[in-house]
């Protein structure tokens, strides 16, 4: 951290130091905290909310292979440019949204969630690239792992700060007890604060992007139409590449199983910590001991994966599943917290691990790959949590059906990850019998 603050060593150059202030406001942001109770407080249902998970994560699988490709062949920096652009209006848009608007307010919700698709397609793999290439070639790894296990941890510290303040941000009463009441605030104008504050960090991550400089610039022969030939036919040949190359076929379908369940669950933990007791205004302290937790995760998750591999982390995992399911007032925090790590662990050693197998031309494709697949499993997990729900709550009411669904989670989750441990252990076997 300190050769960035000193622009020395892998920071000498502009392109990482703006990449990791980049990851840094555009991840840390504040309503995080409280997403899935911002959205049904406007007058959406779980199951409504859930569901525009599921757009957003058709709007990426539509994109994010091609927005990689289109970085490797257009340029990075253009991609980045519009990522940041799209999260501005994406963060407008909640911004007005009419509270109980009815058909207006889920169209509206619908648009930023399409948007913050496109956004994150754009964004996933173009940033990590346009950093990458930008280091010196002689020692690239080493500088690499020093460039990302820099931006973890300000992104943990942009966490630690963005979820502190967006959750007493949201819940004013705290604030109401403190001053006269000439100054107090109101639910309505206090629940778009925290995303008052992401609109401005959208406008922070325009200005960085602008200043940008493309590593690798496009190659200039040929008109738009045959660049976007050419990356078409990169994206199909990075797919197949990732997809009948064994080793990395296993690493994607493991961080894919932890990452669609435990992503899910992120989306709609406020809801969680509700049912567990828990007050509004504290939710961004509980996100912040998630960013403490993630300062960490780059030292911890080489220990952890040459111990026990991407099985370890399933194990991990399930456990974490089980235990949250009973909804223990106050001690259920313990298995979220752990679990939203687990996801940061995951994110980690999978992206260093692609980064060592990708050649420079398709490094972003590569990522998008790994994007795409993880966001459509996201995605289709939304949609199977969203039914679930719906199934659940027509005999229960809204608190019995969400712990009756994480029951079932669990339970399906480790028979999954049963599964995969089989496969997994086929595949071994097979190339040892190739050997």
């Amino acid at each position: 951290m300190s050769s960035l603050i000193r622009r020395t060593g892998p920071f000498a150059g502009r392109n990482p130091r703006l990449y990791v202030l980049f990851t840094t406001l555009y991840n840390a942001r504040a309503y995080y905290p409280v997403l899935a109770i911002f959205f049904t407080d406007l007058g959406l249902t779980l199951e409504q909310f859930v569901l525009l998970n599921l757009v957003w994560a058709a709007s990426i699988f539509l994109l994010e292979v091609p927005s990689g490709a289109l970085a490797d062949t257009l340029g990075r920096k253009r991609l980045l440019v519009f990522a940041a652009g799209a999260m501005v209006v994406e963060m407008g848009l909640l911004l007005f949204a009419p509270k109980g608007g009815g058909a207006l307010l889920l169209t509206l919700c619908i648009l930023n969630r399409l948007l913050s698709g496109a956004s994150e397609a754009a964004a996933s793999g173009a940033d990590e690239a346009i950093a990458y290439d930008a280091l010196p070639e002689g020692d690239r790894e080493a500088a690499w792992d020093e460039v990302l296990g820099t931006a973890m941890r300000w992104r943990a510290g942009g966490f630690l700060v963005a979820m502190s303040i967006g959750g007493l941000l949201y819940d004013p009463s705290w604030w109401n007890r403190l001053v006269p009441d000439g100054l107090q605030l109101s639910e309505s104008l206090a629940h778009r604060l925290p995303v008052a504050l992401v609109f401005l960090q959208g406008l922070a991550c325009l200005v960085i992007t602008l200043r940008l400089e493309e590593a690798r610039p496009a190659e200039p022969e040929g008109d738009s139409a045959a660049r976007c030939r050419r990356a078409f036919h990169l994206t199909l040949q990075t797919a197949r590449k990732a997809f009948t190359t064994p080793v990395i076929a296993l690493a994607i379908s493991g961080g894919l199983l932890i990452d669609s369940v435990v992503r899910n669950f992120a989306t709609i933990n406020s809801e969680y910590y509700r049912l567990i007791g828990i007050p509004d205004w504290a939710f961004g302290f509980i996100g912040s001991l998630i960013a403490v937790g993630g300062w960490f995760v780059p030292a911890i998750a080489a220990r952890i994966n040459r111990r026990f591999s991407t099985l370890g982390a399933l194990a991990l995992s399930a456990a974490c599943l089980v235990a949250l399911a009973p909804a223990w007032q106050w001690y259920g925090l313990i298995p979220a917290i752990v679990s939203m790590n687990v996801m940061g662990l995951v994110g980690y050693t999978l992206g260093r691990f692609l980064h060592s197998q990708a050649q420079a031309s398709e490094r972003a494709t590569l990522l998008s790959v790994k994007g795409l697949a993880f966001n459509l499993g996201y995605g289709l997990y939304s949609l199977f949590f969203s039914l679930l729900l719906a199934g659940l709550k027509r005999g229960d009411a809204a608190d019995s059906a969400l712990v009756g669904a994480l029951w079932w989670q669990s339970g399906l989750f480790a028979l999954v990850a049963l599964a995969f441990f089989a496969w997994t252990m086929g595949k071994a076997g097979s190339e040892e019998r190739r050997a």
